[in-house]
């Protein structure tokens, strides 16, 4: 009888165990990419080892609880840092950078027409010709490229299977505390170098295998599909829906589905293999009841849908190009799926568990992806939402628990990733799954069959296609224009909303709609709340972001700030503003910018600024060339630089503009910043030439007010191009630290060899912002203190060997 008893007691504690392990796996891989190092593989393996003969012993079940959950977090770091550091071993030797190269290989997924007329695409490499490097130093070279062949966005490669001339560097972006980092995207990919192409043949020698078959076939599809539906006015909805390339998406699409919070709609995740699992397994339900009874049983029939289901998501997420959110999404189908298929014996966090571990498996690198937080969070909501409701809830009822549910369990994760939440989202979301749950997926699917049965069966679908999609972006369309405000909040808003949304989804129905009505009322009648003081700084700080080839500065003391220059911006394709002030801005808490000073209207200086004046509060706007920026902000006046001197707290600005200079780089208004307590000057010049130089040189010598400085900062004269920083200028100024503000590698050169070679001919440290990315100057007991965000960067961006590790100024 005891040995019956202490069986399922036994039996509870080993999956209770599993569990623990489980979720400690999971939190070690997670826990991996918040390290700024990788661990040595050694040492885990140790650990592991340790931990494995602790546990062999006779241990309490807490102890051996927490023995346990130590060896699952170590697998868990051991299991992913394995793979990175595999990713990471792969790299072009910097000695290759801007050489000409030749590979053979197979396109990785289907070319999109990209900016400056170009043709974007990934190649997955074969064979490395002729590579002037050691014996056995090409099994590292890199398997998988990011390509642009400029100059032929409009045209078509010669096939699947070629051989390119290229010339490519390591990976590399901008680096700042905030805001997007092609480094992180690159790395998620698994792209080891990024390039231009130079000439493009076809190579049918190139050996095709399993993957190389798939990606053509995948080729092939995508053009049956713009040959089938190409003429639909909504082509890029279609082909986003039906097979997951969103190439022939535009920057109108991009803003309106962003404005509405409705992105997901287009990229195929767990919505759309679910509406595909659910279609699925309805059809072939309905042809298990029309059999005679009693022919399949209740067991069979359950594993004849699920494998079904499985068979028909597996075939959907190949059409749609097998990408990471498709297979994380197949994954979390087939949990879903063995759930059902155990009659719900099993828990239903366990099913969630096991997805959770199967996704983190296969794929270590999820973590670094916004869709991996987003979907697995809003399944958890959906989880604890109606597992936790006994009673059942009707359709609508249920639609609407459910969309209020995710969008209040998802904000906080978006607020914590530096995405707004607009509040027009969850109306446009309520509306839009359902339209395309109910109406677009299925007539999509089934047109898209019809027309691959039946030819000529595309011309009574595009009409419909049109149909269904113009309602649909007509809705998302009128919502976006809608001035709805976007949420954003701080840590303790944060945690007051998610208690808010768990208070509303667990109460009962009837009284869930007074609290809801109640609070709409409250937040359409709530008076506009006082402006927002931007955050009080104690010690000056001066900050150069780091923008990639051009500039932009911010200068804070107290509760002032001064913004120097916006960084470069391409229309419809980059804009520093967009991914990098605003979020750096946003991070430090600053709503009020009381100067903007923009050097001169070059673009890479004055890029986005007109988005700027959109997004946040300005105080007044000074430029080098008023004229032309006038016509791009238009909500505030714009004055001349002349010169001037003005308070910032404690700091004294002053403003310079050379005489004569009306257009170009030499009308640049050139700031001086001076910190009295200190001693310490800062000089930001623009883009003057030597000429202008000299006349700032004549000036601060005729200044006999001005005191020497002890430490004296000088931003170099544009970006360290050989048309200034002259030997006068250099030797009259003798900075003790330059900073170069240049792309890595740009096609510029900047900064001249002789440029870097006065600076340090006069001892002068440099810096530049490709190498020490975004850098942080601040006052500490009144010495200048400087911070570089390489040194604070993840070690798949500042790691030993990688392009930032050895990047030096020539």
């Amino acid at each position: 009888m005891s040995g019956s008893i202490n069986r399922p007691a036994r039996s509870n504690g080993k999956s209770g165990s599993a569990v623990v392990g489980v979720i400690a796996f999971s939190c070690g891989v997670i826990l991996l990419y918040w390290l700024s190092i990788l661990p040595p593989p050694e040492w885990l393996i140790a650990a592991i080892l340790l931990l494995v003969i602790v546990l062999s012993c006779s241990l309490s079940p807490v102890a051996s609880r927490l023995t346990v959950f130590a060896l699952g977090l170590a697998s868990g770091l051991l299991w992913a840092s394995w793979h990175a550091g595999d990713r990471l071993s792969t790299t072009l030797p910097g000695s290759l950078e801007r050489e000409r190269l030749s590979v053979s290989g197979y396109l990785c997924d289907i070319p999109s027409t990209g900016s400056f007329n170009s043709l974007r695409f990934s190649f997955c490499i074969t064979q490395w010709h002729n590579l002037p490097i050691e014996t056995g130093q090409e099994a590292r070279m890199p398997g998988l490229l990011r390509l642009s062949w400029y100059g032929h966005g409009n045209e078509q490669l010669p096939g699947a299977r070629l051989r390119l001339e290229v010339v490519l560097k390591r990976p590399h972006g901008t680096l700042n505390p905030a805001g997007f980092r092609y480094e992180d995207w690159l790395f998620r990919k698994g792209y080891r170098a990024t390039g231009s192409v130079r000439s493009v043949q076809g190579d049918p020698t190139v050996g095709c295998f399993l993957h190389c078959q798939y990606r053509r076939l995948h080729l092939s599809l995508h053009n049956w599909t713009s040959e089938q539906f190409g003429d639909a006015k909504y082509f890029p909805l279609v082909s986003s829906l039906l097979i997951g390339h969103r190439g022939h998406m535009e920057q109108e699409h991009w803003g309106v589905l962003k404005a509405t919070g409705t992105i997901h709609l287009v990229a195929i995740s767990g919505l759309h293999l679910g509406l595909v699992a659910l279609g699925a397994g309805f059809l072939c339900r309905r042809l298990l009841l029309a059999l005679p009874a009693r022919r399949v049983s209740d067991e069979a029939s359950r594993w004849i849908v699920f494998t079904s289901v499985l068979s028909c998501c597996l075939v959907y997420a190949l059409a749609a190009g097998f990408t990471v959110p498709t297979r994380r999404a197949l994954i979390m189908v087939v949990a879903g799926g063995w759930l059902i298929l155990m009659s719900r014996q099993a828990p239903v966090w366990q099913a969630f568990l096991a997805a959770l571990t199967a996704v983190l498996l296969l794929d270590p690198f999820a973590p670094l992806d916004q869709g991996f937080w987003l979907s697995f969070t809003a399944v958890a909501v959906l989880i604890a939402v109606f597992s936790a409701r006994l009673a059942g809830t009707g359709s609508l009822t249920g639609l609407v628990l459910a969309q209020v549910a995710v969008f209040g369990g998802l904000w906080p994760i978006l607020e914590i990733l530096g995405q707004g939440q607009p509040m027009v989202g969850l109306l446009a979301n309520l509306l839009a799954i359902p339209w395309v749950s109910l109406v677009v997926m299925p007539i999509l699917v089934t047109g898209g069959l019809m027309t691959a049965i039946v030819p000529g069966a595309a011309q009574l679908f595009v009409p419909l296609f049109d149909l269904i999609l113009g309602m649909l972006w007509f809705l998302l369309t009128w919502f976006a224009e809608w001035q709805a405000p976007d949420i954003a909040a701080s840590v303790p808003e944060l945690v007051g909303w998610a208690l808010l949304t768990v208070t509303l989804v667990f109460m009962p129905f009837a009284t869930f709609r007074l609290v809801a009505a109640l609070l709409a009322v409250l937040w359409l009648t709530y008076p506009e709340p006082a402006p927002v003081k931007n955050p009080y700084l104690t010690a000056p700080e001066i900050r150069v972001w780091d923008v990639g080839q051009g500039l932009s500065v911010l200068v804070r003391h107290g509760r002032e700030v001064l913004v120097y220059d916006t960084g470069p911006a391409v229309p419809g394709v980059f804009s520093a503003v967009e991914s990098t002030l605003l979020p750096n801005l946003e991070t430090e808490g600053i709503r009020r910018i009381d100067t903007l000073v923009i050097s001169h209207a070059d673009s890479d200086h004055a890029g986005g600024v007109s988005e700027l004046t959109r997004e946040i509060e300005i105080g007044r706007v000074i430029a080098g060339e008023p004229i032309p920026l006038r016509s791009q902000i238009t909500v505030l006046p714009v004055s001349g630089c002349n010169r001037s001197v003005q308070r910032l707290e404690s700091l004294i600005l002053e403003y310079w503009q050379g005489e004569g200079a009306t257009e170009g780089n030499d009308a640049s208004c050139v700031l001086r910043i001076y910190h009295p307590e200190s001693g310490t000057e800062w000089i930001l010049p623009g883009d003057i030439t030597d000429q202008m130089e000299a006349q700032y040189l004549d000036y601060l010598a005729a200044r006999a007010d001005l005191q020497a400085p002890v430490t004296r900062v000088l931003v170099a004269p544009h970006h360290g191009s050989k048309t200034s920083s002259s030997e006068a200028w250099v030797r009259a100024l003798r900075p003790d630290l330059v900073i170069y503000t240049a792309g890595y590698r740009h096609r510029y050169g900047h900064p001249h060899p002789t440029v870097t070679a006065r600076y340090a001919g006069i001892g002068a440290v440099s810096l530049n912002t490709a190498c020490s990315g975004s850098i942080v100057m601040t006052i500490v007991d009144n010495r200048l203190a400087l911070k570089e965000m390489r040194h604070r960067s993840p070690f798949w961006i500042g790691g030993p060997g990688l392009a930032r590790d050895q990047c030096k100024i020539p």
